[in-house]
């Protein structure tokens, strides 16, 4: 643990193994109601995570209302070993229910936080007991899946590292979490309108004055509290996401994001989680590195890579490392031309380095890397032509029904669609297709890595690729495979969660599975 920062903030050189519950602080900032507002890294076997509102500055002068595990947006870091068996108590202390899923973590499915399928939605003063075994190591997350396109905006999220008994030792341990916001303070509500939210708390769902809004660009003015007193309906978003203005690392915006130090010669690790809605594509400055795992899972003897971006989708992972080799200070930016990309930088500091900064030139056109050639070939699990126990086509669409926007599998939405029904110990072979004009779809799949075959017809031809999170976008088509070895009934849905909340949502089932599960109709439910 010496010298290493585990959340994005500097740790100092904390050398001693933290205990069970124990917190790591650094560069805390003051909230506008005057308190501390603490990073956290927890290590240990057991958690306790508390679901609150609060008020979090999230830019220079831009506070907004948001919702926190342990009184934060991310939530905590959670830190465990392989092999270790892992509690977490939730406290629900907001005024709505929540869940925890563990986002790439393959649980057993009553851990898996999805109200409705596999618990039901923690209740406003109750609390819930999560416990699993985590024996893949890796880059993972944590956040509610209870109307999780709401509570994601609000900031129910935090990062959850499993460390390999193999892992490479490094120097520097950094996390990124990458996020966008509305800052006016409002969330798009489920069909892809927007919904005002009361300043104070951040709990009342009531609506805001729309008078001053451009209805074309979406700009909502600068002054957060203008919101707060009006009401308004919702408007049909369709997937405009210029709403999201401000964009964050680890919580805060611009020259709020913690600097990244490093002395010359470390081996740096830079853990980079999308928990937000949008693509974001990340560029390092002034260094050579490697991508060493996406979604937590390995690449095969991994290359170089100098001047690429790597382009991150909703719900993925990308570990990066490199040498810190080239003494100054240098940038880890959102490499766009969308001006709130301007908020989504790092500074990666050497120590004893001159003042000064990294100019970008975020408009310089820089390839992104493609992963279906990227590494070396290595040991796989599946091929292309092998026979498989279920084979199953997802299209991906998007359509107007009744009025209203919607993302379909298979010309259905949710919870109409057919799930994809499987055996323990089946092959399965599932072809992705996104037939959409214009929206990306990155497709998760709960309680399972699944292997990357081909892209468009091509099978891969670097390293096998492991993922729980691929980004389909449009005219694309991923033919992907994995083993069905973890019973029970599971979520496969878009990962940008405005396209789930409004239908791109179907199961895996295991037909051979009972759950001893029963749905609350009092509960809320909201799995999606």
């Amino acid at each position: 643990m010496e010298g290493m920062d585990h959340s994005g903030m500097n740790m100092g050189t904390e050398s001693a193994e933290p205990s069970s519950n124990a917190s790591l602080t650094a560069s805390p900032s003051a909230s506008p109601s005057g308190q501390t507002v603490k990073t956290e890294v927890l290590t240990g076997k057991e958690f306790n995570l508390t679901a609150e509102a609060s008020n979090q500055e999230i830019a220079p002068g831009k506070t907004l209302p948001v919702w926190t595990f342990n009184n934060s947006v991310p939530g905590p870091q959670i830190r465990v070993k392989q092999g270790d068996t892992v509690k977490i108590n939730l406290k629900n202390e907001l005024s709505v229910p929540v869940t925890i899923h563990w986002h790439g973590v393959p649980v057993p499915n009553a851990m898996d936080g999805i109200p409705g399928v596999t618990q039901n939605a923690v209740q406003p003063g109750q609390t819930f007991t999560y416990e699993f075994k985590a024996n893949v190591p890796g880059t993972y997350w944590y956040h509610s899946h209870q109307d999780s396109v709401n509570q994601l905006d609000r900031g129910l999220y935090g990062s959850f590292i499993v460390e390999g008994n193999d892992d490479e030792k490094v120097d520097r341990d950094y996390t990124l979490m990458l996020d966008e916001w509305i800052s006016s303070g409002e969330t798009m509500d489920m069909s892809g309108g927007m919904s005002g939210m009361d300043m104070t708390d951040g709990e009342d769902m009531s609506g805001m004055d729309m008078s001053s809004m451009d209805h074309n660009g979406m700009d909502m003015g600068n002054d957060a509290s203008s919101s707060s007193d009006s009401s308004m309906g919702t408007m049909s978003m369709g997937d405009d996401m210029s709403m999201y203005d401000l964009f964050s690392i680890n919580g805060k915006s611009g020259s709020l994001v913690d600097q990244l130090p490093v002395k010359e010669g470390d081996k740096v690790r830079i853990r980079l989680i999308n928990a937000g809605y949008m693509s974001h594509q990340i560029h390092l400055h002034g260094h050579e590195f490697k991508i060493i795992s996406t979604d937590g899972q390995p690449i095969n003897n991994p290359g170089i890579i100098k001047d690429n971006v790597i382009n991150i989708a909703p719900g993925e992972r990308y570990d990066i490392e490199f040498t810190a080799n080239n003494p100054g200070q240098w940038l880890i930016e959102d490499h766009s031309d969308n001006k709130a990309a301007s908020g989504m930088k790092a500074m990666i500091v050497y120590e004893g380095a001159a003042a000064g900064s990294d100019k970008s030139n975020a408009t310089e056109k820089l390839a992104a890397v493609d992963l279906t050639q990227y590494g070396q070939a290595g040991k796989t699990t599946f091929t292309l032509d092998q026979k498989y126990d279920v084979e199953y086509t997802m299209n991906l669409n998007t359509e107007m029904q009744n009025g209203n926007m919607v993302y379909t599998i298979n010309d259905k939405t949710f919870p109409n669609t057919d799930p994809l029904n499987v055996k323990k110990g089946d092959t399965v072979k599932v072809k992705l297709v996104n037939n959409s004009k214009s929206d990306d779809h990155p497709m998760h799949l709960h309680g399972h890595f699944f292997q990357v075959l081909s892209k468009n017809g091509k099978p891969l031809e670097g390293s096998p690729v492991f993922k729980d999170t691929i980004n389909v976008k449009p005219g694309e088509e991923y033919v992907v495979a994995f083993k069905a070895d973890n019973p029970g009934n599971w979520m496969f849905h878009c990962h940008d969660l405005h396209h789930a909340s409004a239908g791109m949502v179907t199961e895996l089932k295991y037909t051979d599975y009972k759950t001893d599960f029963v749905a609350d109709p009092n509960a809320g439910n909201m799995p999606e």
